[in-house]
């Protein structure tokens, strides 16, 4: 695996630069699954938990991507989104971070291929003309783009992006969030807490039932409250046993990055991925894929609030 703290994962080669991201995937995730009991594989999935907070509506396979090239990056646009929209130049020299981009273009409604490999393919479908078909996703290409830092100009306008910074505040708006995650809420005093040590409990009921205990500390108490949403969102009807171990790390990576965004310290958080032992890549793919997407909907709730 990379050592991403050192960056030496390039995509120079255009001729190769597809298969090169794709096969760039495979490996870490590959050692991820054979190093889950790795202290160094836990530091790398916290490098990767960092650049999504950052890159929360970005997919994990680019987050991956950036982690790779360049875990330093804080905001990635194209060259010319750089000129034309910050005034701001890539300096001479810069190297170029590759993320895959979506083609949209017309599509054949039933093999979803674009006219050109719709002809190609066996597909039969003759019912309208390809100038009248709507428009999809027909796949993904390479796209060069460049950290903020590989750039000079104009300085970027000062943008609120986080709508709730302070813990005083993303706590209620935690709790004014539930009835639109489909989820019920308590926040539960401490001599009224019937649930030993647990800081909070999911109950995979319908709708799924949040409890936490309230405390002083409203830092904890958020990231607990999204460690418990997460469960809600990710795990109903989840009852595997062997699977326990293995939703608490999801639940916190999420409750990690969404906590992250918001601008708390959650550097404490225990991320046991040797729970993850034996899960294939394929597997540990999926799992990123779902931290990924409930914390987009979790921050995209929470900022619209």
């Amino acid at each position: 695996m990379a050592m991403t703290s050192d960056p030496s994962v390039s995509f120079d080669e255009s001729e190769t630069r597809h298969d090169e991201m794709h096969s760039t995937i495979q490996e870490w995730l590959d050692d991820l699954a054979a190093g889950v009991d790795d202290a160094r594989t836990s530091e790398q999935f916290e490098e990767w938990l960092d650049v999504q907070s950052r890159f929360h509506d970005y997919s994990h396979r680019n987050t991956l991507l950036i982690t790779l090239q360049c875990p330093e990056a804080t905001k990635v646009a194209g060259y010319n989104t750089w000129r034309s929209e910050f005034d701001r130049h890539v300096k001479e020299g810069e190297q170029a971070i590759w993320i895959w981009a979506p083609i949209i273009t017309t599509r054949c409604p039933e093999c979803e291929n674009s006219p050109s490999y719709h002809e190609q393919s066996e597909c039969a479908y003759d019912e309208t003309p390809p100038a009248e078909w709507s428009k999809g996703l027909v796949g993904f290409r390479p796209v060069p783009v460049f950290d903020i830092s590989q750039t000079e100009g104009e300085p970027l306008p000062d943008l609120d992006t986080a709508a709730v910074g302070e813990a005083d505040e993303l706590v209620p708006t935690l709790l004014d969030a539930a009835d639109d995650l489909g989820v019920t809420v308590r926040v539960v005093e401490g001599d009224d807490w019937t649930h030993g040590d647990s800081k909070g409990v999911c109950k995979y009921q319908s709708p799924p039932v949040v409890e936490a205990k309230s405390r002083s500390n409203q830092a904890d108490l958020a990231t607990t409250l999204v460690h418990e949403y997460a469960h809600a969102l990710l795990h109903s009807g989840t009852i595997a046993e062997d699977e326990r171990l293995k939703r608490e790390v999801e639940a916190e990576a999420v409750a990690s990055i969404v906590g992250r965004y918001f601008g708390l310290d959650t550097s404490r958080s225990a991320f046991y991925i040797a729970a993850w032992q034996g899960d294939d890549s394929g597997v540990l793919q999926e799992r990123l894929g779902r931290i990924s997407a409930t914390a987009v909907e979790l921050i995209e709730t929470l900022t619209a609030a």
